[in-house]
């Protein structure tokens, strides 16, 4: 039987737990599209000195556990004696900070190879007109490909915030209360897990819907010159 004061009671511990979620999803996706952007260009560059170890970089993040990542930053970089008494243990000590590090750079690799896809599909008309008015490589970058390409990915990017929402989740495993460890800690106590997971689950749903409905809305705003203009 569900027990249903205690998921009442539960509601304030949980949403402080969500927010520090809520934090470390937003730092994540703006410190990842930041990086993803200068990425996604050296990608599709024809020469292989930029684009290989572009390539390689996103291979590794999307080839391997988010969990491996993070336990690899946050306990692997305290195995060396090198870096405990370098001035990054400062930060590297801190299990916010390399939950945000790995977060970014998880988030940065999948994100930099969804942008690629959007600037591989802008037609080369676009790009050889703009060319042939004397367009710098700057200027078409910043006023034809990247506008172009971001129209094109919003879909596919809202994939991603949904499932980096998700994954906020693993920080917990490295002591963050979050909104899995504060119902973790509330688990041990009360030894009643039912209850708190299926709270955690609903706020997660509603965090969902909400990046869905939100991304859908700016999907309409970005292909709205696509629509057939009515009477």
């Amino acid at each position: 039987m569900f027990d249903f004061t205690l998921m009442l009671e539960s509601i304030p511990e949980l949403l402080k737990g969500a927010l520090l979620t809520l934090e470390v999803l937003a730092i994540c996706l703006v410190l990842g599209s930041m990086l993803a952007v200068p990425l996604a260009i050296m990608r599709v560059q024809k020469n292989a000195f930029i684009s290989t170890p572009v390539r390689w970089y996103i291979y590794f993040f999307r080839s391997t556990p988010l969990l491996a990542q993070l336990f690899f930053v946050y306990y692997g970089f305290s195995q060396f004696e090198a870096v405990r008494e370098s001035w990054v243990w400062v930060f590297l000590k801190d299990p916010y900070f390399c939950a945000l590090m790995t977060l970014t750079l998880h988030t940065s690799a999948y994100t930099a190879n969804i942008l690629r896809g959007g600037i591989e599909t802008i037609p080369r008309g676009e790009v050889e007109a703009a060319r042939a008015i004397g367009m710098s490589r700057w200027r078409l970058y910043r006023r034809i490909i990247l506008p172009c390409a971001a129209r094109m990915v919003v879909p596919p990017y809202c994939n991603e915030v949904i499932g980096m929402m998700k994954g906020t989740a693993l920080v917990s495993t490295v002591t963050l209360m979050d909104l899995t460890g504060v119902a973790g800690v509330l688990t041990a106590e009360t030894f009643a897990s039912i209850e708190f997971y299926v709270m955690v689950a609903a706020i997660y749903y509603v965090f969902g819907s909400i990046i869905t409905s939100s991304f859908h809305q700016l999907e309409k705003y970005a292909t709205r010159h696509q629509r057939p203009m009515t009477a």
